[in-house]
């Protein structure tokens, strides 16, 4: 930004025109990039995202997505594991040369995903489904095919990836009603992983079971973990719909993919069937740690479907259980601060929130709920501590200018507030929050 200084004037239509900018830049990128070949057919095909823009848009966004759902497990035995099982498989893939990327995230929900680029995570709560290491290869080969077959860009095609366009995962906050604390948990969200993800065709998931197959057998795991992982999932579907109902969201699942992994696993993979791995005993050794606090773990996940359904008593009464049997579990104490914000117990979430972040320093969502529990109590001083420390570890949101600037306000640091709500300003043109900042710039005479 060249005028660092709010004391610049600033008319509305500069505003418009530098949104006009931007937008004229990003389509014009969108156009040069929109013939491509697809590395898994050979095929030209029309996408409005680049092989370098999908690597540049993953790295943006995935650390956003990752802290959404409370960060990569800080099992570090665990997370070596699942990404060597990756990038054996990944080497194997129509785009071995993807800057690939393996983890779990301490969700509960049960799901997994692939960003654009190739960074590619599985929640605890799909870990605890499984029961061996070829279910797990399986896992991974699904997600690894949407990377090669390039599914996310071909979904902001049809525009159902824009999220991922935005300069930053933005919280949709009211600056009038910051003070409600129970919107704000709901926007925050407890199964937050769709709000950045494509929602995948039937189409999509076909291609990607097969591909997915294809890469796994290749790495010589059995198919038989590609048709049981299709078991655990439908079985799961049936037995506890809440927890995997964002799985069904972006990754639509029926027995008739079930029914092809089957019949691929029979006639075009059999010759693997009796000689492809299974390492059981591995992957249990490996989930040992999260598969002793399986019953917290399910718990979290009952409670984040009742966050989602607005139902904060419910969702404290299971994270408290959840507590009992993991006392340091860093998902559930932020899940249940989130349930204290929304029962307007901010003290509790202050405090919940501050315990987690003793357990998981490096991770940022822990600051952003303590933050907003001392907003919500007008304690503006430890809010804009908070609010930093959270942009230090994740640096980039712009909801978090707006949130320093509002803080910087109540203290009466005009100056100061001014400056963030300009820097706000030149990421995030429209919304309440937007509104709010220009109409405080307008007032305060930093815009004509």
């Amino acid at each position: 930004m060249k005028n660092t200084s709010p004391r610049k004037q600033y008319s509305r239509r500069h505003f418009l025109q530098m949104g006009a900018a931007s937008s004229a830049a990003m389509l014009t990128s969108s156009l040069l990039s929109s013939c491509a070949v697809d590395p898994v057919t050979g095929q030209h095909e029309i996408v409005l995202m680049s092989p370098a823009e999908e690597i540049a848009i993953d790295r943006k966004q995935a650390p956003y997505q990752f802290s959404a759902d409370y960060g990569p497990t800080q099992d570090s035995r665990l997370n070596r594991y699942i990404n060597r099982v990756g990038m054996e498989i990944a080497s194997r893939s129509h785009r071995p040369k993807m800057p690939y990327s393996f983890r779990a995230v301490n969700a509960a929900y049960i799901n997994a995903y692939a960003m654009p680029g190739g960074s590619i995570a599985v929640t605890r709560g799909i870990l605890v489904e499984l029961n061996n290491e070829a279910e797990l290869a399986a896992l991974l080969g699904h997600e690894i095919g949407h990377v090669n077959a390039r599914h996310a860009a071909e979904s902001s095609t049809k525009g159902m990836f824009a999220n991922l366009l935005l300069a930053g995962a933005t919280i949709a906050t009211s600056a009038a009603g910051y003070g409600s604390a129970a919107g704000l948990v709901q926007q925050l969200g407890g199964m937050s992983a769709g709000a950045l993800l494509a929602h995948y065709s039937r189409d999509n998931e076909r291609e990607a079971d097969a591909l997915g197959m294809e890469y796994m057998t290749r790495a010589g795991y059995t198919p038989r973990g590609m048709v049981e992982l299709m078991e655990v999932l439908v079985q799961n579907g049936h037995r506890n719909p809440n927890a995997i109902e964002l799985m069904f969201a972006t990754h639509p699942i029926s027995r008739e993919r079930l029914a092809w992994a089957q019949q691929a696993a029979s006639s075009t993979y059999a010759q693997f069937l009796s000689t492809g791995a299974v390492n059981r005993e591995r992957f249990m050794d490996r989930t040992g740690n999260l598969r002793r606090i399986k019953p917290a773990i399910e718990a979290m996940g009952k409670a984040s479907a009742a966050l989602n359904k607005k139902k904060p008593q419910q969702a404290d009464q299971l994270l408290a259980r959840a507590l009992r049997i993991a006392p340091n579990d860093y998902t559930a104490l932020v899940m249940r601060a989130k349930c204290k914000l929304a029962m307007k117990k901010n003290g509790e979430a202050r405090a919940l929130a501050q315990a987690a972040s003793r357990v998981y320093p490096q991770e940022a969502q822990a600051h952003l709920i303590s933050g907003i529990s001392s907003l919500t109590e007008k304690q503006y001083g430890p809010a804009y501590t908070e609010f930093s420390r959270y942009d230090q570890i994740l640096p980039g949101n712009p909801e978090i200018l707006f949130f320093r600037g509002l803080c910087q306000e109540h203290m009466q640091h005009r100056d100061q507030a001014a400056r963030f709500y300009h820097a706000y300003l030149q990421k995030v043109r429209r919304g309440t929050n937007a509104s709010y900042a220009y109409s405080r710039l307008k007032t305060w005479g930093y815009i004509r």
